[in-house]
């Protein structure tokens, strides 16, 4: 899916080449300040290489239309953006950004019980604690349905027990509808308990794969 060569970015990433496989769970891990979050960001065209090239399904990222590519290739930061306005409203933004046909009520509803997240469509998204605008977040990219996840430590506020719960539901969504899932995780535990494929970073470089 992903084919990396000759990467470098900054003094930040050194990656010689590294193929990241389709409708797969690949976990990337690492110790903090390791590249993991530059490297997601640049499979994603926020940000481009010094040296070096991605492919993306066989093609260059540079010959994809960014817009586009990110359609199909969804990042989910680790802190991300919570919208003024209730649980509706910020479930819907992604697929009006997107330009993607509205969800129902039943299908937000539905998106919620993903991620464990009980509260009514109605209520103000201000008052949610930080786990909970996490979860909102990751419901809201489960609706926009792209071809490959892409999730910065998407369950860095919860506990253990909700985290391992709700990265569970997701990667059984992910097999049952052929995604790809592209994750870093602070966690060698959910790496090893989920994760088809291990890329590990320390000081820019790939370790193990």
């Amino acid at each position: 899916m992903f084919q990396i060569n000759n990467l470098k970015y900054k003094s930040i990433l050194d990656i010689t080449n590294v193929r990241i496989p389709k409708n797969q769970i690949t976990c990337i891990i690492g110790e903090s300040g390791s590249g993991k979050t530059t490297l997601i960001r640049l499979l994603n065209k926020l940000i481009s290489p010094d040296e070096g090239t991605i492919l993306y399904e066989g093609t260059h990222l540079s010959k994809i239309d960014s817009v586009e590519l990110r359609r199909k290739v969804v990042m989910l930061p680790q802190a991300p953006a919570i919208y003024s306005g209730t649980v509706r409203d910020n479930l819907l933004i992604g697929l009006r950004f997107s330009e993607k046909p509205l969800a129902s009520d039943p299908n937000l509803l539905n998106a919620l019980q993903m991620v464990n997240l009980q509260k009514s469509l109605d209520q103000s998204s201000d008052k949610l604690s930080g786990g909970e605008k996490q979860r909102l977040a990751l419901a809201r990219v489960l609706l926009m349905d792209p071809e490959v996840f892409l999730l910065d430590e998407p369950s860095s506020a919860l506990d253990e027990e909700t985290e391992e719960t709700i990265i569970m539901k997701l990667v059984e969504h992910c097999k049952n509808y052929n995604k790809s899932l592209i994750m870093v995780t602070h966690s060698k535990k959910i790496a090893n308990q989920f994760a088809d494929f291990i890329i590990e970073i320390k000081n820019g470089k790939i370790v193990n794969r």
